[in-house]
Formats: C-alpha cells, sequence, structure tokens
C-alpha cells in the first residue's frame, strides 16, 4: 500500500509550507555544478504541487528566495532568477490544468525586472483559479516581514489610523504578507536540516513540523503523501490538553 492509500480525507491539512533543501548538496553529489540541482528541483515543484491540488490542498507556500540568499556566488543568484523566468513559463499549463492560482509574497519590488514581470503576468493568468494556491516565497525572511508589519503599524499609528492600545495579535497578522491566508497546519522541510531558516516565523506557532532526509530533487509525491500521512497521526492541541478535544 503506498502513502497516498492511507491518508484520510476527513483530515487533508489546508495549508501546507515547504523549505525546499538539498539542490546543491544533491549536485554536489553527481559532481555537477549547484545550479544543475537547482534545475533538477523544478520536478519535484510541480510534483509536490500537483499531489498537494489532488488531495485537497487549498494552499501550498513555497519557501523558492530567501532575502539572503542574495549573498550567494552571483552566477548561482543570476542563474536561479534566470530559470525562475523560464519555469514559471513553462508551468502554466501545469497552473491551468489543475485550477491553480499563483501568488507571491516577499519584498517583490526590488526583484530583477525581467522575474517581476514575468511573475506578474502568471499571477494575472491564473487569477480566476479556484481549487489552490500556489505561493511563492521570494525575496522573503520572517525577519523582513515582521520588520515591515512593525514600520506599517508605527505609520499608521503617527497618522491616527491606529491606536497602540488597540494592538492585538489579529492586528499584526493583518500587517502581514499571509495576511489572506490561513496560518500553515504542516511545514515540510527536505535534506535532513533541522531548522526553519527565517521561514514564517509569525505564522508557523502551532503548525506541525516534519522533517526529511531526502534531498530536494528526490522528493517525490509518494514522500509528499507520507508527510501528509505523519500529519494525520497527530493529535493539534492548540495549547489545550488530549482530554479537552475529546
Amino acid at each position: 500500500m503506498n502513502a497516498k492509500d492511507k491518508l484520510s480525507t476527513e483530515n487533508i491539512p489546508a495549508h501546507i509550507a515547504v523549505i525546499m533543501d538539498g539542490n546543491g548538496r544533491w549536485a554536489k553529489a553527481k559532481g555537477e555544478h549547484r545550479v544543475f540541482g537547482h534545475q533538477n528541483g523544478v520536478a519535484a515543484v510541480r510534483n509536490v504541487t500537483e499531489a498537494s491540488a489532488e488531495i485537497g490542498v487549498k494552499v501550498l507556500t513555497l519557501y523558492t528566495f530567501s532575502t539572503e540568499n542574495w549573498n550567494r556566488p552571483k552566477d548561482e543568484v543570476d542563474a536561479l532568477m534566470t530559470m525562475l523566468v523560464k519555469t514559471i513559463s513553462e508551468e502554466e499549463k501545469t497552473l491551468m490544468d489543475n485550477d491553480i492560482a499563483l501568488k507571491a509574497i516577499g519584498d517583490l519590488a526590488a526583484l530583477p525586472a525581467q522575474t517581476g514581470l514575468a511573475l506578474s503576468e502568471m499571477i494575472n493568468k491564473t487569477a480566476q483559479n479556484k481549487k489552490m494556491q500556489l505561493v511563492l516565497a521570494l525575496n522573503y525572511s520572517s525577519r523582513w516581514e515582521i520588520t515591515q508589519a512593525f514600520k506599517n503599524m508605527a505609520k499608521d499609528v503617527e497618522q491616527g489610523l491606529l491606536a497602540s492600545e488597540e494592538i492585538t495579535q489579529q492586528t499584526v497578522n493583518q500587517y502581514l504578507t499571509t495576511k489572506d491566508l490561513p496560518d500553515p497546519d504542516l511545514l515540510i522541510r527536505t535534506s535532513g536540516e533541522y531548522r526553519l531558516s527565517n521561514f514564517l516565523l509569525w505564522q508557523v506557532a502551532y503548525s506541525e513540523l516534519y522533517f526529511s532526509d531526502v534531498l530536494w530533487p528526490d522528493f517525490s509525491k509518494e514522500e509528499f503523501y507520507q508527510a501528509v500521512v505523519a500529519y494525520q497521526q497527530r493529535e493539534r492541541r492548540f495549547g489545550k490538553i488530549s482530554e479537552q478535544l475529546q
């Protein structure tokens, strides 16, 4: 029996976030440049996107490029930006066939012009799709996001649009780039690393975390389903005790 057959249709996570890690090590193990790993990671993105749509996930957020990734070698960053433009264009059929709307979070204004244009065009083309939202976290980091939220809140307090004593957790949520999205139910990280790497730190406060040793280019639909099965076997208490849930 494969993992998909073990899934309960009654407990599918509404929002899954993924830290796609291991492209560089995958390429290095094969004696190739890191960019080769990124190129082969595209198939895993397609697999996980299709698998999410198939089982009824409503939001899939992929950590695509962090604000810290600009510090990588220039040839790798340039190749990633070029590949991103190409991939966005080539995956239009996947998005349309699966009724998936593309969205993005992060400091998008700082992306190269060609990358930003390709992203904007595909977001507009898929805007009417309803089955699932595929959210790319691009030029994103959680500390950047929270800092921006604080700046915008402070500005609104100065202008009399927001009273400081009225600020709640719900207020903070409304100043985040994810304000229109539910918090992730499940966060998956591949490649055997056990850290969040500045990704959705506010939003994953009560998310279930799943760490896989598989490097991202080898992360298949079966691996993805195994992560969801593991999620379904857990008890989410949100600060309560088991007896209260029963």
